[in-house]
């Protein structure tokens, strides 16, 4: 998709602020139409039945067998391409690098080729590539607006007072970052995940540095018109960085919305976008799970950000890593999109346990250019022509040069007002599920002030989204005891209260704990389980439907929580039966497992 870019800057001087006021813009297309996406790919990504999940560190990837290759290449010569194994994803898929570029329509063509020709293929499909979601600007304002005003504000600063994020990991999954004055001391240990050398423009594949170098492209360089002309750097994942965590009370530049929380880079997107087989690696890694080749995350984010996309319906790619991230008690915060389409068309928005956000403007409205529709949760300022967003940027047109302050808008930058509300909330009450930090978020938010039809629940309201988590903390929760013996699925014990907490433990190294639900239709059942502090032992989470097929696993190590997050789908209150298994350690260590609905 053309990336617009067209920026007023702050400048600041040996980190004093100098000036407030519009300066010479950069360069950038001037035309407010909506997104054009990347509609070209050169890679499928194949996922077999018999792949293993890497993520949990279960195992390394194993080499195509002759016998896949061959049907990989007879498949390629029906539309004249050879394929080539390039890697492994973290959720198990492999990625084929095309011999030549071909139309999306064209790749998915040939992604049902190859699954018709060979019976072990689970799923096939493009490697569509993502960009930044950024509409042009060019406002004057100099002030958040964003956090304080009392029609489009987030109510942030009485949120403030009962936290500030503090302890909270927040996974920006973006361009990367510019080291900035305002951000120092901000910035976790990050990852480059770009393997590809023309879309990272840094001289090399993955590595530790995710420092965003640029991402300017020059006319037609990304595709057919795509962009219409040379664009400048976007310094897009330093702004959203700078919306969720910049240094406040310092004096200095603009404050963050948790500004107590720091952040964990993870660069995905460069010159015209990024893949999403990286995306979905860094979605894995950043929420703590393993990737074959890249170093353990040691600064587990319990809140992702994603302020990029494309259109068309969830990847199956994508939705893996979604739940192999929520798995690990990961929030996901994605854009809703820029197109003023439904966002039932919008990737990742689309994806299932996603917080969607659209954007609204100075008057609490919708914004002009921003996607609605069922699939979107809440909405947060993201700006328009009567005021935009201020945060952290670069000076550099195309290579990165000193400090600055800009305005951009769009529903990337509306993102970031959310998963920096999540961090608070997580920071009063670290125990909320992904699942119950939607719940909340969507009942405190507050009533639109002028019209946004599609823009989900309400504009996210900080003040009460944050008294609701600490709410949450003080509530007594439904308790029951397990109940031997429940060994087996006819013999599960019944949860029958949302948010309802089973303190149980095993009796042998074979014990297994039954429970079972009565899910409504359309309705999404959590369990999480954490062991008691000090323990050793290791237990296992499963979640089954009503006829005893496994829907979802969580095996995570000592000392992790894990969860399951499964949705009746259907038309009727279905059963769906949650399993602890023993895995390691002294058996007889206890557990507790709380069930939300």
């Amino acid at each position: 998709m053309t990336h617009h870019k067209m920026f007023n800057v702050l400048k600041i001087c040996a980190a004093a602020l100098v000036a407030f006021g519009p300066l010479a813009a950069h360069a950038g297309p001037q035309d407010a139409a909506a997104t054009k996406f990347i509609t070209q790919t050169d890679r499928l990504i194949v996922k077999y039945k018999d792949a293993v999940d890497t993520s949990k560190g279960a195992a390394p990837p194993r080499a195509l067998s002759a016998a896949r290759q061959a049907l990989i290449a007879r498949a390629g010569q029906q539309v004249g391409a050879t394929l080539r194994a390039l890697r492994a994803t973290a959720t198990g898929a492999d990625v084929l690098q095309l011999s030549r570029t071909m139309s999306l329509a064209e790749a998915q063509a040939l992604a049902a080729e190859l699954k018709a020709r060979d019976p072990d293929v689970e799923y096939a499909e493009p490697d569509r590539i993502m960009t930044a979601l950024a509409v042009p600007n060019d406002p004057l304002y100099s002030q958040q607006w964003h956090y304080y005003d009392a029609k489009g504000g987030l109510n942030l600063p009485s949120a403030w007072d009962k936290s500030t994020g503090a302890g909270i990991n927040v996974a920006v999954i973006d361009t990367g970052y510019r080291p900035h004055a305002d951000l120092a001391g901000q910035i976790l240990p990050g990852y480059d995940f770009i393997n590809s050398a023309s879309i990272a423009g840094d001289g090399n594949g993955r590595d530790s540095d995710a420092q965003d170098n640029g991402d300017n492209t020059f006319a037609g360089q990304c595709g057919a018109g795509v962009p219409s002309q040379d664009e400048a750097s976007s310094w897009h994942g330093t702004h959203v960085a700078g919306t969720i965590a910049a240094k406040t009370n310092n004096g200095v530049g603009v404050a963050g919305v948790a500004y107590g929380a720091k952040i964990v880079p993870a660069r995905v997107l460069g010159k015209c976008g990024g893949y999403t087989s990286d995306i979905a690696d860094a979605i894995v890694w950043a929420s703590g799970g393993a990737v074959t080749g890249v170093p353990a995350n040691a600064n587990k984010a319990r809140v992702l950000n994603l302020s990029l996309g494309g259109s068309g319906a969830c990847d199956t790619t994508t939705q893996n890593a979604i739940n192999s991230a929520r798995s690990r008690g990961a929030v996901v915060v994605v854009a809703a999109g820029n197109s003023n389409v439904n966002a039932s068309n919008s990737n990742p928005a689309n994806c299932a346990g996603v917080i969607a956000v659209a954007a609204t403007n100075r008057s609490g409205g919708k914004a002009s250019y921003s996607n609605y529709g069922a699939n979107v949760d809440v909405a947060a300022p993201g700006g328009d022509g009567t005021g935009a967003i201020l945060s952290t940027w670069n000076a550099g047109t195309s290579t990165p040069a000193g400090d600055n302050y800009g305005y951009m808008m769009g529903t990337s930058m509306a993102t970031p007002h959310v998963a920096g509300v999540v961090a608070l909330m997580l920071a009063k009450n670290p125990n909320l599920t992904p699942d119950e930090v939607e719940a909340k978020l969507k009942a405190t938010a507050r009533a639109f002030p002028a019209a946004c039809s599609g823009c989900g629940a309400g504009i996210v309201d900080a003040s009460a989204a944050v008294n609701a988590a600490a709410g949450a903390v003080a509530a007594a929760a439904p308790t029951q005891n397990e109940v031997e013996s429940n060994n087996s699925i006819s013999t599960a014990n019944a949860v029958t209260v949302s948010g309802t907490v089973v303190n149980g433990n095993t009796y042998g190294t074979t014990d297994n704990d039954y429970f079972v639900v009565q899910v409504p239709a359309g309705k999404t059942l959590t369990a999480t389980m954490t062991m008691a502090a000090g323990t050793s032992t290791d237990y296992d989470l499963y979640a089954y439907n009503g006829a005893g097929t496994q829907l979802a696993l969580s095996t995570n190590g000592v000392g992790v929580p894990d969860a399951v997050s499964v949705t009746n789908t259907s038309t009727a209150t279905s059963p769906r039966y949650v399993r602890v298994r023993y895995h390691s350690g002294v058996y007889g260590a206890k557990y507790t497992l709380k069930f939300t609905w």
